[in-house]
Formats: C-alpha cells, sequence, structure tokens
C-alpha cells in the first residue's frame, strides 16, 4: 500500500456511524462555542499584551491582534469546511487522511498528541503557581517543594532556597479534569461553560472599569516611530506584535475534534468555530485598548503582570484578586480542552488500526473514550508533577501551526478530489483563502526558535519509528480491515 493511500470519505463517514465505537452526540452551538473560548482565553491575553505593546506596537498592538485574528481566520475558514464535510473526532488528522493519505495523517495526528499533552503540562504547571499565590492572599501557605518539579528552586519561609519534591496541585488539577471527562462529554462542557462564564465576566469586568481609568495621552503616538529594527514599533512592529499574540488565539482548532459529539456538526461547527474567534477577538481588541489606554505602553517594559500595573491605577485593588480567579479559570478550560482534544484524536487513530485497540474502546455507561483518558491521565499528571517544564520552552504550538498549514492545503486538494461532495459549509474565495493561510501560517512558524524545530523533528523521528514498526502493518487501510457495523 502506498503511504499516501487516502481513506475513502465514505468509508469515514459510514464508521462514525455506528457500532460499538460511537461517541454521544450531546453538544449544541453554543456548548461548541464555549469550548472554543475555554481553550482560547488562557493566560495570553493578561501577560502577551504588555509584552507586544512594550516591546514591538505600543498602542497599536489593538491593530496586531486583529492582524493575528486574520491569521487564524483563514485556517478557521477552512477548519468549518472539513468540520462540515467529514464530521469526525480526528480533527487535522481525520481531514489529512481524507486528502494526502496516511503517512501525513499519521505525522500530524502524532503531532497534535505532543501539542495537546505537553500543553496541558505546561497549563497545569501554571495554573499551580497561580493558585498557590491565590491562596497566600487569603493568608493559606502551600508548602513550595509540594508545589515544584524536583528542577525547580523554590524559596522557603525562612528565605533559604531548596529543589522542589513534586508539583501536587498540577496532579490534581489533572486527574480532576480527566476523571470529568471519563464520565461524560456533556458534564464536562457545563463545568467548562461555568468555568467560561467566570473568566469572560473577569475580563468584561476590567475592561468596563479600566475605561474610566483611560488617559487619552497615553494613545499618543498610536504606532510609535520605528526604531531603525525591523519588529521595533512602526508598521514591521505591527506586524511582530502579532506574531507574539497569536499564541493567545491558539485553541480553536480543539473545537474541531468535538465533531462527533456534536448534535446538528453540519450547522454548528463553523458557528463554534468562527463564533468563539469573533468573540475572542472582540474582547482582546478592547482588553488592549483599555490596558494601553490605563498605562504608558513604556511603563510595560519589563514588567512581570502588566495588568496589575494598570489596577494599581485604579482604587480597586480587589480586582488583582479577581484577575488571578480569572487566569485560573483560564488555565483550568485550556487544561479541560486540550485532554479532550487529546483524547479525541488517539480514539480516531486507534479507530483506524495505527494505535493498539484499546484506546478505541468506549465505556457502555459514560459513552467516551476512557481508556484514551485514563492513559493520558497518568502520562501528563507525571509530566506536570517532574518534568522541567522550562525545558519544554514557551509552548509555542508549531504543531498547532503545522496542523493549519495542512487543513488550509487540504482543503485546496478536496475541492479537486471531491467536487461535489455536499458541503454545508464553503470555504469562501479558494484558493485564496487557504493559500494565505498558509503564507500567514507558515510566516508563524518561521518566526519561532529553532529548539521549538528541533523538538518538532525529535518528536516525529519517534513517531515515524512507531509508524513503520506497528501501525503501518496493523492499519485498517492497509490491511482492508473492514469495521464490523460497515458491511
Amino acid at each position: 500500500m502506498s503511504l499516501f493511500a487516502t481513506k475513502p470519505l465514505s468509508r469515514i463517514i459510514a464508521e462514525s456511524e455506528g457500532g460499538s465505537h460511537t461517541l454521544k452526540r450531546t453538544l449544541g452551538a453554543s456548548n461548541l462555542v464555549a469550548l472554543g473560548i475555554g481553550a482560547i482565553i488562557g493566560a495570553g491575553l493578561f501577560s502577551l499584551t504588555g509584552v507586544a505593546a512594550a516591546n514591538h506596537a505600543g498602542p497599536a498592538v489593538v491593530l496586531s491582534f486583529l492582524v493575528a485574528a486574520l491569521g487564524c481566520a483563514f485556517a478557521g475558514l477552512c477548519y468549518s469546511e472539513f468540520a462540515t464535510m467529514i464530521p469526525i473526532a480526528g480533527s487535522a488528522y481525520t481531514y489529512a487522511y481524507a486528502t494526502m493519505g496516511e503517512f501525513l495523517a499519521w505525522i500530524i495526528g502524532w503531532d497534535l498528541v505532543l501539542e495537546y499533552a505537553v500543553g496541558a503540562a505546561t497549563v497545569s504547571v501554571s495554573w499551580s503557581a497561580y493558585v498557590v499565590s491565590f491562596l497566600r492572599d487569603f493568608g493559606i501557605a502551600f508548602p513550595p517543594q509540594l508545589a515544584a518539579s524536583p528542577w525547580a528552586l523554590v524559596t522557603m519561609a525562612d528565605g533559604s532556597t531548596a529543589h522542589g519534591i513534586v508539583n501536587l496541585p498540577a496532579v490534581f488539577v489533572i486527574c480532576m479534569i480527566s476523571l470529568l471527562l471519563m464520565t461524560g462529554i456533556q458534564e464536562s462542557a457545563r463545568v467548562n461553560a461555568v468555568i467560561v462564564v467566570i473568566k469572560v465576566v473577569v475580563v468584561l469586568v476590567f475592561i468596563v472599569v479600566g475605561w474610566g481609568y483611560i488617559n487619552q495621552d497615553n494613545y499618543t503616538p498610536f504606532i510609535p516611530e520605528n526604531t531603525g529594527t525591523f519588529g521595533q514599533f512602526g508598521l514591521s512592529g505591527v506586524v511582530r506584535a502579532a506574531g507574539v499574540i497569536f499564541f493567545a488565539y491558539i485553541g480553536f482548532d480543539a473545537v474541531s475534534t468535538a465533531a462527533q459529539e456534536a448534535k446538528r456538526p453540519q450547522r454548528d461547527m463553523p458557528i463554534g468555530i468562527i463564533g468563539s474567534l469573533v468573540v475572542c477577538t472582540v474582547l482582546y481588541v478592547l482588553f488592549a485598548h483599555v490596558l494601553t489606554g490605563m498605562v504608558n505602553y513604556t511603563d510595560f517594559k519589563g514588567a512581570a503582570a502588566p495588568v496589575a500595573l494598570a489596577i494599581d491605577r485604579t482604587p480597586y485593588l480587589w480586582l488583582n484578586k479577581a484577575v488571578k480567579l480569572g487566569i485560573i479559570c483560564g488555565f483550568t478550560s485550556v487544561i479541560l480542552v486540550m485532554l479532550l482534544g487529546q483524547s479525541r484524536v488517539f480514539f480516531s487513530m486507534s479507530r483506524d488500526g495505527l494505535l493498539p485497540k484499546i484506546f478505541s474502546e468506549i465505556h457502555p455507561r459514560w459513552l467516551t473514550p476512557y481508556r484514551s483518558n485514563l492513559l493520558f491521565m497518568v502520562f501528563v499528571s507525571l509530566f506536570g508533577a517532574f518534568a522541567p517544564i522550562e525545558v519544554v520552552g514557551e509552548m509555542t504550538s508549531i504543531g498547532t501551526l503545522f496542523a493549519f498549514v495542512l487543513v488550509c492545503g487540504g482543503i485546496i486538494v478536496m475541492r479537486r478530489t471531491h467536487p461535489d461532495h455536499p458541503r454545508p459549509f464553503k470555504t469562501p474565495l479558494v484558493p485564496l483563502v487557504p493559500i494565505l493561510g498558509i503564507l500567514v501560517n507558515f510566516a508563524l512558524m518561521f518566526g519561532l526558535g529553532w529548539t521549538n524545530w528541533l523538538r518538532l523533528f525529535v518528536w516525529l523521528a519517534i513517531g515515524m519509528v512507531i509508524y513503520f514498526a506497528y501501525s503501518r502493518k496493523h492499519s485498517n487501510l492497509a490491511t482492508n480491515k473492514v469495521m464490523p457495523h460497515e458491511h
């Protein structure tokens, strides 16, 4: 069998519609929008806005948010077409299987597993730090050595330093969320909705309260003059800042991993993907406008907590605690959506025979791929507990950008190979929109450090070994094995 044998669309759809490998369709459009917002609004908004304004764009960081949103929109429109044509759990992995063949599908699936796993572990460590700090605000002391990995140095109560032992809060949050995901998608979606409401309220309160403390002088010059170096202010600074804050947008693609659990995927998937992008863009632009209006962009230079700096200019210091709560909620929902996305990609790969069958077993009562969830609970919580997260580097989602590029390319291929297949949602201006999506996302990938590329290649090399040693021989497509309900 060719490495680039594609899986027929008719077969992909048939396999998802019956038998024991069926997930429960319970999510509506509002659940999907909430999942998207849950994945997108993390801490990036609170930390990156100040950094991008201070170093690259000044008050014009609001334009940078629009530029970054445009880059995401190209990919989002392509995801929407695929999610309505192929409403299956695997997201970019399944789309690549249908358009570019098994080998590329394996690469992207393997790559997404890393992004979601390491992403969830990284976020759990930040969650732990904020929760410990939040408890301290209320006079509750948590032993510092039990909130850090053995690689991290912590400051003890007496001022001495020691190595951490284990990051217990990180393990706690991953285990709790994994158990929630195992018990059902509807329960998970409800909890996510509550968390999303809290963090959106925090962002809105900051915007409304801060609006009254805007000093118009802080907006001039709106685009500070370029210093002579590309990316340091001027128009090039606006573009460079868009690259920096792009990562505050990543996550909407995780909505597509829930396609098999959507009640009406043909109608609701585009609403979930584009809707969450629009809501977050509006919030981001207003947030950046207020932040740079309250504090002059030059004051953010070297500031670890730019939002706290702005709140200190108001009499509402309780807002600092509210923002911390908002960040903790932000992290919680990001972990939830990442662990959800990851288990669904693994589920799809296992169902195609590329991974052992155990990962696509569905719980008889909860109707979730619980064994996948269990595996990741152990793997990700160990990572969160003991791994030197700094080594993972800024979890610059090079894999997500790579997925965006393949999905945009896949739309062009699909229009050629399946011109007549029903498309409930059509990406506008093909091939222009997908080509722009490929160019923007490639440009952002090149902006990432070589260490990110190295990490991607090492992980893909491990994936190649597994593919040629196991997956290629067991693939349903290669062995021509038909799923039981497909006869």
